[in-house]
């Protein structure tokens, strides 16, 4: 290699995108003049494998949602719907008709793909995983974890649920799978529960910032767009590479605050990175319907979290 070549350097915006400082300005320039306080910790729990994973019960964790027609469009280009939120702890079987959605939360909706689940849900890749003996068994639920701007909430409402329903499938490790800015959050403190009370987990996520200020035990980063952390799309190498990657973590984590970079690259050309919540590329009219559609996400919000505690 010429000393030219040793020279060029990759371009600067191709590192992991600063989600935390993105999304900051982003409201900030909307007009919301408190920012969000991000969670932080120093230490994380740990707990080590109690057993092989060939003996051993995964359970896997999303914040994606079931459809419901009802809950209006949360297809493939859909724009973000709050109708179709949820805000308590769920779980469904892992065999028979599955469809989850991504359009309640903030995704990437300019460079996501949102017609694989397989990008954002590793169930296939997990059965195949068992298929192959690395696995004992899946758990016969998969679990849904709220995305929650309240801290406080995820981890002494939801967690506690979610840990009775792995306890009571007797799921010994899990994989945690966030979407959104919040979901990585919310996914993140889980982890930190979970670990806590004695089940081995690892975060497999694209939102790096996010997940090492919170902190968590172990965390698979693919530098891929919110929404597809999980593989590339229709490409079944990468599920089964990425999920592989995952088990190989959970095995071989010395420490808490263990981060593997997954090597797989979502494109050649980084400016995608440059889309998400980035007020620099918009009109001022784009930032004013913004605005409003933000105002009417809030509202729909509050006002079906306020149906959720009631019910």
């Amino acid at each position: 290699m010429s000393k030219a070549a040793e020279l060029i350097f990759a371009p600067e915006a191709d590192q992991p995108i600063r989600y935390i400082e993105r999304t900051r300005n982003y409201y900030l320039g909307l007009g919301y003049d408190n920012p969000y306080v991000w969670a932080h910790y120093i230490d994380a729990p740990f707990t080590p494998l109690q057993r092989p994973l060939n003996q051993s019960v995964l359970g896997l964790i999303t914040t994606a949602v079931p459809y419901n027609a009802a809950n209006g469009d949360q297809g493939p280009g859909a724009p973000y719907n709050a109708t179709a939120k949820f805000y308590q702890p769920y779980q469904e079987p892992i065999d028979g008709e599955i469809d989850l959605r991504i359009a309640h939360i903030g995704v990437d909706r300019i460079n996501a793909n949102m017609e694989d689940s397989n990008c954002w849900f590793p169930l296939a890749a997990a059965k195949r995983a068992v298929e192959k003996g690395r696995l004992k068994a899946l758990s016969p639920h998969f679990y849904g974890l709220p995305t929650n701007r309240s801290q406080r909430h995820t981890l002494e409402i939801d967690a506690p649920l979610i840990l009775e329903m792995l306890r009571a499938d007797q799921v010994e490790v899990a994989v945690l799978i966030p979407n959104c800015p919040i979901c990585h959050q919310s996914q993140s403190l889980l982890a930190r529960y979970l670990e806590a009370h004695g089940i081995s987990t690892v975060l497999m996520g694209a939102a790096k910032d996010i997940v090492e200020y919170c902190g968590v035990p172990r965390f698979l980063f693919s530098d891929f767009p919110l929404g597809n952390a999980v593989a590339k799309p229709n490409d079944r190498s990468t599920q089964d590479m990425n999920f592989e990657l995952a088990l190989r973590l959970l095995e071989s984590a010395p420490v808490s605050r263990t981060t593997v970079q997954s090597p797989l690259i979502w494109s050649s050309d980084p400016s995608w990175k440059l889309d998400y919540s980035n007020l620099e590329k918009l009109s001022k009219q784009e930032i004013a319907r913004l605005r409003n559609e933000a105002e009417k996400a809030r509202l729909t919000a509050r006002e079906l979290r306020m149906k959720s505690v009631g019910a």
